[in-house]
């Protein structure tokens, strides 16, 4: 998808499969090396929260590409800096409610493409600190209550700024310049200190960089932000979205159908259609889809960050404050089957999301409570000692069929489930084998 089509669809918050990024950043140079240990905590974590808060939530428009694709001029767009009073912002209820979902990480924008920092940068450009009536700086704090709770804590930053008279991009049809390499150069000094302020005044555990489609990597500089970034903190982990030095995946809005090529990915999410507050959008998903994506996420190896976007107060929508409340009845009640889990077995041999613990002796179906209440799997080698529901301890039968003495086949495997253990959004099933998960090549 071109650059044009993706900033019309993204300007109504219509979904689309593949990121920009993914579809034209170079693969991750083979000098990048992904260190497993690094990644630990990022693969077990499972469930992020992305936020999406800044004055595009004034007048509840598209976040920077309502100007951009020339829907409102950018004059008119900037001056919902008036309006941005965050007013309502409590960072220990934004915490709080965090938590409570089951997500183990966040992810806030620092700054979008429209170039407005949401902390006070000492470089000469717009912050919420200096021109709003905000006027402070709203990172800090939400960092401290993030950390409060034990989470880990992201920013996300972009590359992109087109606010920025140094930035040649303004518009999809109207560049500042072409070919001036000191005003270049001027800009990628301005980005690279901001990029250097976030993580000398947050340290976070996560930056999520966005926008590097518009220029290749040599132009951003990418390598030098990658060592940058890792020479002052080793532990960091970055996305993939800075054109082929970063760490994961981040398909968006586009559930993969397969497991990803890469050992680490994260499908970003909205509620509804839109990532930052736009109230006129009612077109939720509901708690029982969102976690059904989050199943699929699990079961193919990958994370899941789901947006919110708080208004130009600080509230956030009750919507999505439901919705995060419904998560976390069910994230708790089967933690077990999430965090610090594999990706199960194939989609041939059970028809639905499945994990397996750390060392791979329990397998965890996940169930859809209309499926039925009788669950088929086939190509399991093991012997199923146990079969139990998470959360109310509920034992099953268990039983196997087509597997002759004379069969090397491992034949079919049925569990029943009684009605009354079936979870409203989406049960759990517990199986015990005899040793580590094997599976029939035939």
């Amino acid at each position: 998808m071109n650059i044009r089509a993706r900033s019309l669809l993204f300007a109504f918050g219509f979904l689309f499969l593949v990121s920009p990024a993914e579809a034209q950043s170079p693969q991750k140079s083979d000098s990048i090396r992904v260190d497993t240990a690094r990644m630990q905590w990022f693969k077990d974590a499972k469930l992020g929260v992305f936020i999406h808060w800044g004055i595009y939530a004034v007048n509840g428009i598209s976040e920077s590409w309502s100007f951009y694709n020339h829907y409102i001029p950018h004059d008119e767009y900037m001056q919902q800096l008036d309006g941005f009073t965050a007013e309502n912002f409590r960072p220990e209820e934004w915490a709080s409610l965090i938590a409570q979902s089951g997500a183990k990480y966040t992810v806030i924008t620092s700054k979008h493409h429209d170039g407005v920092a949401l902390w006070d940068t000492q470089q000469n450009h717009f912050s919420v600190v200096k021109d709003t009536p905000a006027g402070r700086d709203l990172l800090t704090d939400f960092a401290e209550a993030i950390r409060q709770e034990g989470l880990k804590f992201g920013l996300y930053y972009s590359l992109i700024d087109w606010s920025h008279p140094d930035y040649p991009n303004f518009t999809r049809n109207e560049k500042r310049y072409e070919n001036d390499s000191v005003r270049w150069e001027r800009f990628t000094q301005f980005n690279h200190a901001q990029i250097h302020e976030i993580s000398q005044q947050f340290n976070p555990d996560l930056l999520w960089f966005d926008g590097d489609w518009e220029f290749s990597a040599a132009e951003w500089k990418a390598s030098q932000i990658r060592a940058d970034l890792l020479s002052r903190n080793p532990a960091v982990v970055l996305n993939n979205r800075l054109q082929g030095y970063g760490d994961y995946a981040t398909p968006e809005n586009g559930l993969p159908v397969y497991p990803p090529d890469e050992p680490y990915w994260e499908l970003c999410l909205t509620m509804n259609d839109s990532w930052g507050y736009q109230p006129n959008d009612k077109a939720y998903k509901s708690s029982k889809q969102i976690i059904r994506i989050f199943a699929d996420c699990l079961g193919m190896g990958g994370n899941l960050l789901l947006d919110i976007g708080p208004d130009a107060t600080g509230v956030i929508p009750p919507e999505q404050v439901s919705i995060l409340k419904d998560l976390g009845r069910w994230t708790h009640k089967h933690a077990e089957a999430i965090y610090g889990t594999h990706a199960g077995l194939p989609k041939d041999l059970y028809y639905g999301p499945s994990t397996l613990s750390a060392d791979s002796t329990i397998l965890y179906l996940f169930v859809d409570a209309h499926a039925g209440r009788e669950v088929m799997l086939k190509g399991v080698r093991n012997t199923i000692h146990r079969a139990w529901v998470l959360g109310n301890g509920t034992q099953c039968e268990v039983k196997t069929h087509l597997k002759p003495y004379w069969s090397k086949q491992p034949g079919l495997v049925f569990v029943d489930l009684p009605e009354s253990s079936l979870d409203d959004q989406l049960t759990v099933l517990a199986l015990l084998l005899d040793g580590k998960l094997a599976i029939s090549k035939d």
